[in-house]
């Protein structure tokens, strides 16, 4: 007996040596150690007010316009740039990581798991610095000195902030987490006014409405590569919409992948790259090329010098050029080039997303105007309905305006001029800004003046004054208190507020599913069984959504059986 006693002792011994050493090795492979800085003096130097809502750090800007957009002036080396950057905009970059966890916490609300989920990502982006260019990994890390220690329990701030670059990547490979469904598209020659290039898109990269309430248009003067403009958020370097000091645009409209296994260079800052040091399609593609990618993308670039635009299609594994030299290419998010168009994913995607559907709506769109001006891209981003003029419902992935919109913005690439939505979604007014005088201008601007062209303002969509947008408002407002009613047990609704919520929004299938799921989880299977049979008559988004009506439903009929 002693033996065994004793055999158990070493082998529990043996157990925790392991256990600490696998802890030891977990946390020495996670630890990201930061790039190598040789000059931290910036870190020393401190923001200046110069009026309401209007600072500066040397020749380095932020100001609110009236419009309500955050204009941010970068300038300098990397490090430099992180460090004013996170100085400039930590306030915003707070609010933008509250709103962020907030809505990680409102789809996990299990701190445990969260917690598990937190190991999980740091073992998964572990060796993402590897992949990313050094010039990024020194501008977050400094920026990561004004990141808020508060979120120090999800990870050190340079790590932290570093592995958020690769939250657009993850959010499109798990696209239940968050929305995707963006759309964009070129238009040249004859198929413009003037017949020069011009494109727009709706970024609808959605994680609750908070997180899309304060946009940073952001005007970057690098050391080296061109000066360039994107637009933002604070604590965030990748480029999802932008321009640069060529003429070149570069927008992201995700396609369906694989889950990926390991880390690579987060699609963001792989479009930075394109954006800071390509003037035209093909320098653009080589920069594409030799970047391993996390997720599957499709990066439309627009090209003043090259007047035209190609979709680079970059995988994990691939990359390839569509390039149709047409008048009119349209960006959903599905492949499109002979190499990647008919793999299996690909295919899947066409058949159960809503990506061919917005492609068609599109197609539709485009063809009812002979010529296209700036003031039609807008008219064309804010379209609500479905395919022939279809009422499918506010909120629908198949439209083109999902009331979602992180921002919307339009591209004339020949003239360096952009324009860019105010809230909300694409519904305010989007202002114009030229690249030329911006940066003329920027350093040397007062917190009086405005620095976009206000000739050249399109108004706010006539929409945002209409009782259909105040019961949207209704609608968004109260499907969260009834999805929360369905989740407690002794947590209801009145049939009447049932009865309201449904004539708020009454032609998209996703209202009755919600009251359906009310339902059912009160056990009233009969009225469930009614409101998920009205969805199935609507125009539903995509295929996994339909099937999951259907299989409440058949859940309904076992119960009854």
């Amino acid at each position: 007996m002693k033996k065994i006693f004793k055999l158990l002792k070493y082998f529990l011994l043996s157990l925790i040596v392991l256990v600490v050493l696998f802890v030891i090795y977990f946390f020495i492979a996670v630890k990201m150690s930061p790039p190598e800085v040789t000059d931290v003096s910036f870190k020393k130097i401190e923001r200046e007010t110069l009026g309401k809502n209007f600072y500066g750090i040397k020749n380095n800007r932020l100001r609110k316009s009236e419009s309500g957009l955050y204009e941010l002036y970068i300038e300098g080396k990397p490090y430099e740039r992180g460090v004013f950057h996170g100085k400039l905009t930590k306030e915003l970059s707070k609010k933008q990581e509250d709103a962020f966890v907030e809505e990680i916490r409102k789809m996990i609300p299990s701190q445990t798991f969260l917690n598990y989920l937190k190991y999980l990502t740091a073992w998964f982006n572990r060796n993402m610095d590897e992949y990313i260019p050094n010039e990024y990994l020194k501008e977050i890390y400094g920026e990561s000195f004004s990141a808020s220690k508060e979120y120090e329990f999800i990870g050190e701030n340079y790590q932290r902030i570093l592995n958020y670059h690769g939250a657009h990547d993850i959010g499109h490979a798990m696209q239940n987490i968050t929305k995707v469904g963006c759309t964009s598209f070129s238009v040249n020659h004859s198929k413009t006014k003037d017949g020069h290039l011009l494109l727009g898109r709706n970024f609808d990269f959605y994680v609750g409405d908070k997180f899309a309430e304060d946009k940073i248009v952001s005007f970057y003067n690098p050391s080296e590569g061109y000066k360039f403009v994107m637009i933002t958020w604070g604590g965030f370097h990748g480029v999802t919409s932008g321009m640069n000091m060529k003429g070149l645009t570069v927008t992201l409209n995700a396609a369906k992948s694989e889950m990926p296994t390991s880390s690579a260079d987060p699609i963001s800052l792989i479009a930075r790259e394109i954006l800071q040091y390509s003037s035209n399609i093909d320098e653009a593609f080589k920069i594409a090329k030799k970047r391993k990618a996390f997720v599957a993308e499709a990066i439309m670039i627009g090209s003043a010098k090259d007047d035209a635009t190609a979709i680079i299609e970059i995988t994990p594994d691939d990359c390839q050029l569509f390039n149709p030299n047409t008048d009119v290419i349209i960006g959903p998010n599905h492949f499109q080039s002979e190499e990647f168009k008919n793999t299996d994913l690909n295919l899947e995607n066409i058949r159960e997303s809503s990506s061919m559907y917005r492609y068609e709506r599109m197609q539709e769109l485009i063809a009812k105007y002979d010529t296209i001006n700036y003031k039609k891209v807008a008219k064309i981003l804010r379209n609500k309905k479905g395919l022939n003029d279809k009422n499918v419902g506010f909120g629908n992935e198949k439209s083109i305006c999902q009331l979602i919109s992180h921002h919307s913005i339009i591209f004339k690439p020949d003239k360096l001029k952009f324009w860019v939505s105010t809230n909300p979604y694409q519904l305010g007014k989007y202002v114009c800004y030229n690249l030329d005088s911006v940066f003329a201008n920027f350093p040397a601007m007062t917190d009086d003046n405005e620095i976009y062209e206000k000739e050249f303002i399109i108004p706010a969509d006539t929409f945002l004054y209409t009782i259909e947008y105040e019961n949207f408002k209704y609608f968004k407002k109260n499907k969260e208190t009834i999805k929360k009613a369905s989740k407690e047990k002794n947590n209801t609704v009145s049939d009447d507020e049932i009865k309201f919520f449904i004539n708020s929004n009454s032609e998209y299938f996703h209202t009755f599913q919600i009251v359906g799921d009310y339902y059912f989880s009160k056990e009233r299977y009969k009225d469930a069984k009614h409101y998920y049979e009205i969805a199935l008559t609507k125009e539903i988004s995509t295929v996994p959504e339909r099937n999951e009506i259907k299989e409440s439903l058949l859940k309904i009929s076992e119960i009854e059986e």
